[in-house]
């Protein structure tokens, strides 16, 4: 677990510094409770055994300590506006919800993700063989759909490039599940998500 301290300086800015990490056994809200015991002040995120009136990590200083001071996190605050801010735009919430759809059909099966993981090695091979790629460290790393989750605005990002990285990859296993796929509610799906990839309200939310 990491100490860091916030604090507002003379001039109004917010300033955080890391002070250590500590190392606990696991997350549970009295493992946590106890490693905070000295400090004034804690923020965290809204989970329930953070912030829970009764056992949460939040009840359980209060009880002991009732000028402790609990802030929910900034940073999680944000993203959970985004998230919902995002909800209330019907292109933006359409866009997300075909998003979506797209990790759920493309993985739904190992044979699937198998076949998204064969054709982007064919293709970063073919790339080095023509030079269209280079090789260097950290460059063509394996990588795969990342589903996105509501608290975290960051893993809606990370899927979007995902699927920007895999695209011409994601194509050919929609393009095998709309021909092959095991029933057809399968079919349908990668039909309907193609036709979406083909419209200007895609690529503009892209």
């Amino acid at each position: 677990m990491a100490f860091v301290l916030r604090y507002v300086d003379s001039l109004g800015f917010v300033k955080e510094r890391f002070i250590r990490v500590v190392h606990v056994k696991d997350t549970s809200s009295l493992t946590l409770k106890n490693a905070l015991n000295e400090i004034r002040g804690q923020g965290y995120d809204g989970a329930s055994n953070m912030r829970g009136e009764f056992n949460g990590l939040k009840a359980l200083i209060l009880q002991e300590n009732d000028i402790a001071f609990y802030v929910h996190c900034f940073a999680h605050q944000l993203q959970l506006v985004v998230v919902a801010v995002t909800k209330k735009h019907d292109g933006v919430s359409d866009f997300f919800e075909q998003i979506s759809l797209v990790v759920n059909v493309v993985c739904a099966s190992c044979k699937r993700k198998d076949l998204l993981r064969e054709q982007a090695r064919q293709r970063v091979q073919k790339g080095l063989c023509s030079g269209e790629l280079e090789t260097e460290r950290g460059l063509n790393q394996e990588t795969t759909l990342v589903r996105a989750g509501d608290t975290r605005w960051g893993s809606h990002f990370n899927t979007l490039t995902s699927l920007m990285k895999l695209f011409a990859d994601v194509l050919m296993v929609l393009e095998f599940v709309k021909v092959d796929g095991g029933s057809l509610a399968n079919r349908q799906q990668a039909s309907g998500i193609l036709a979406y990839f083909q419209s200007y309200e895609f690529v503009f939310y892209l």
